[in-house]
């Protein structure tokens, strides 16, 4: 019971102090600074006296089942908390680190008019860091996950009157939710496979999981390379490292914390919490270990080349966490480990004192200049140094692989759906929903070759809305409307797996259409207040003159998307779980759907709210490099 309370504390801590921030006054900046520095020093030295507490009692890993949210005949939403030797380090180095960013952005963010946004946004980046590090079942591991996207887009996103850093922190949030796919995917599978939420405390028993592997190998491998694919979007590795120079745009404090020394090692994390389930997967450790590899011959050339310390010091963080995800791969855990909390501390030293360090060295360079000194590339051919010169500069196009690969075939084919204007959705969505339900209740009417087919036919015909949002230009409120009709037609494509309970469809589908009715309403008024700048074209910075709206637009668009632990969350949860094993093309389309649904919502929020402020009464924020 005294663990229960200690380890759940170490999550409620953060949260208290993440709720007390939003009610104090914006002038008060002791009192922010002080609430984030105290909280990071009680933690800190909670966490340090309960490891030690834990090594005297020597090691033993802890389950703590903390709190049930839903459950019914078939389905568990449980939060589950898991202490052990990764919880302990992660914890520990991540309570350090925050103790010292809070102090040093007490003097740092000092006078800045986003203040108390910054350190509100800190904190809960620091609840989000403790959820997931303790994390004792995915579902729990996805609450924290999802909470450190919306962090990781907020604090890019700090200089939001600027042009490049709100570009960025969208472009980040979409790689990340790219990635998410990975989390989504190995989720459904392992309810699958265990017929359980498992707990990780569970996958250390070698016998269980050798025999469940044993007859479903693939199903196993499915679940290591979704994890794979998490993993290298979180931390950066290929093909997603070009997105964390990007996340540099930030203030100093926040690169420091988020994508220096901790955010960006939460790929290495996830590894070593499954690690018993995939150790015996030779071809997931081999799929590991050779994308570690890669990313590790690609990021270190690219640091060399760059000109921005930050640039640098990202694509060195890039392929030392590449080192780790082979270390990960052989088995060397301990090693691992060390290797990250040494690299986080190097890192965040590094952020930290770079401003001064650039300072140092032009003055260096004007008094003390030297030649530069033949280097090891001076020993290759020269063709052969020119190209990897210039692969290096171009970052090995890992920015227009994505680009031209991933987005850009999604917004061609939205802009082949052209004819959902708002008036056509309302005329063909509702007569052609209406029909589906009408054969949802009269299913003996369906041919069985198609009734076969219909889930993965309407799953299909959401899957469309939500690509025609994600690639809509000229009208907001049409994008948001069909995002909400996606959540729809996918609830609609579920329900044919089995007869659901109508209080699991209504979870879902009430969280989506009273945040949905909210996000129109702002849209709306908005619309009025700004009809001549309101459009997905650009950005236009509503967010200088209308505040309220943009706050309760981006709380309304996280309800519509499903953020933890909203009814539309759980009802997302709900709905894999209806989805059966042999249903690879339903559980793709409603993953896509999960994670084009975000990005679409967020990109009406940065477009209409974010960015330099298109009227020209006062002065323009200069774009950062």
């Amino acid at each position: 019971m005294g663990n229960q309370l200690i380890i759940s504390a170490f999550v409620l801590l953060p949260f208290l102090a993440f709720a007390i921030s939003l009610l104090l006054p914006e002038k008060k900046e002791t009192g922010f600074s002080n609430l984030a520095f105290g909280t990071a020093t009680v933690q800190l030295l909670a966490i340090t006296g309960f490891i030690g507490y834990w090594i005297w009692e020597g090691m033993n890993p802890l389950n703590i089942p903390e709190l049930e949210i839903y459950n019914n005949r078939h389905y568990r939403f449980l939060l589950d908390f898991y202490f052990d030797k990764t919880t302990a380090v992660f914890l520990w180095v991540g309570a350090f680190v925050t103790f010292l960013i809070t102090r040093y952005s007490r003097f740092y963010m000092h006078m800045e008019e986003g203040y108390k946004r910054f350190f509100n946004t800190l904190l809960f980046f620091f609840l989000a860091y403790n959820l997931t590090v303790l994390a004792g079942n995915f579902e729990t591991l996805f609450l924290g996950w999802e909470m450190l996207g919306i962090s990781s887009f907020l604090l890019i996103a700090f200089y939001r009157e600027r042009y490049l850093p709100v570009r960025n922190a969208v472009k980040v949030f979409t790689v990340y939710r790219i990635g998410d796919i990975g989390i989504i995917l190995a989720m459904w599978a392992s309810h699958h496979l265990w017929h359980e939420n498992i707990t990780f405390i569970k996958l250390l028993d070698e016998q269980l999981v050798s025999e469940q592997l044993a007859s479903h190998s693939g199903i196993g491998l499915f679940i290591a390379i979704s994890l794979l694919i998490a993993a290298a979007a979180k931390s950066a590795q290929l093909p997603f490292s070009s997105w964390l120079p990007r996340a540099m745009e930030g203030p100093t404090p926040s690169s420091a914390i988020f994508y220096g020394s901790l955010s960006v090692h939460f790929g290495v994390f996830l590894l070593l919490r499954t690690y018993p389930f995939w150790e015996h997967q030779l071809a997931a450790r081999i799929l590991i270990g050779l994308t570690g590899m890669l990313t590790v011959l690609i990021a270190y050339p690219i640091a060399r080349v760059q000109s921005t310390i930050k640039t640098q010091i990202a694509y060195a963080s890039i392929a030392q966490i590449g080192i780790m995800f082979i270390e990960v791969a052989l088995g060397l855990e301990t090693l691992a480990l060390i290797h990250f909390a040494g690299n986080a501390f190097l890192r965040t030293y590094q952020l930290l004192v770079s401003p001064s360090v650039v300072a140092y060295m032009i003055r260096d360079q004007f008094y003390h200049f030297k030649p530069q000194q033949v280097t090891v590339e001076d020993t290759l051919p020269k063709r052969l140094e020119y190209s990897l010169y210039l692969l290096s500069l171009k970052e090995w196009n890992t920015d227009y692989f994505l680009n031209r690969y991933v987005f850009h075939p999604i917004k061609k084919l939205g802009r082949k759906l052209d004819f959902l204007t708002p008036k056509n959705l309302l005329l063909y969505f509702l007569p052609v929903y209406a029909l589906g339900l009408y054969l949802y209740f009269q299913q003996e009417l369906i041919p069985e070759g198609l009734k076969e087919w219909l889930p993965e036919i309407f799953g299909l015909m959401g899957l469309l809305m939500v690509f025609k949002a994600f690639s809509e230009r000229i009208y907001p409120r049409l994008a948001l409307m069909l995002v909400m009709a996606n959540h729809f037609w996918i609830a609609l494509a579920v329900s044919f797996n089995e007869t659901f309970d109508y209080s699991e469809t209504l979870i879902y589908l009430s969280g989506v259409s009273v945040a949905g009715i909210i996000g129109y309403a702002v849209l709306e008024r908005l619309r009025r207040r700004e009809p001549a700048f309101f459009d997905l074209n650009k950005y236009y910075g509503h967010v200088y003159e209308h505040p309220r709206l943009a706050m309760i637009f981006l709380l309304a668009a996280l309800g519509v998307m499903g953020f933890p632990i909203s009814p539309t969350f759980i009802g997302v949860d709900l709905l894999f779980s209806h989805i059966h094993e042999d249903q690879y093309l339903l559980a793709a389309f409603n993953a896509i759907s999960f994670i084009f649904r975000g990005i679409a919502l967020i990109r009406i929020y940065a477009r209409l709210f974010l960015g330099p402020h298109i009227k020209n009464y006062h002065p323009t924020a200069i774009q950062s490099s």
